[in-house]
């Protein structure tokens, strides 16, 4: 596996080394690893977020909504499949 070299101000170096000691990582690669994981995930979340947002801004007009009809209807799914 390629190496990266990177450096950090001992006051982050200890945080890393903490979490290493605690036992949440095996090393320095695992606890940067994770990092760029969920960092990934944060960025996928708010990317699908946006096409979200998007999506709805470019549907049309609001339409009204009317609970009732919407929980009768939800009822009637549910009796259709059995529940």
């Amino acid at each position: 596996m390629p190496t990266m070299n990177i450096s950090l101000p001992e006051p982050m170096r200890a945080w890393v080394q903490t979490q290493i000691d605690d036992g949440k990582y095996a090393g320095n690669s695992d606890y940067v690893r994770d990092l760029i994981r969920k960092d990934q995930e944060q960025k996928n979340k708010i990317q699908a977020m946006q096409t979200a947002i998007t999506k709805g801004l470019e549907s049309g007009a609001p339409q009204n909504f009317d609970k009732e009809t919407f929980k009768q209807r939800m009822l009637d799914s549910l009796e259709n499949d059995g529940l």
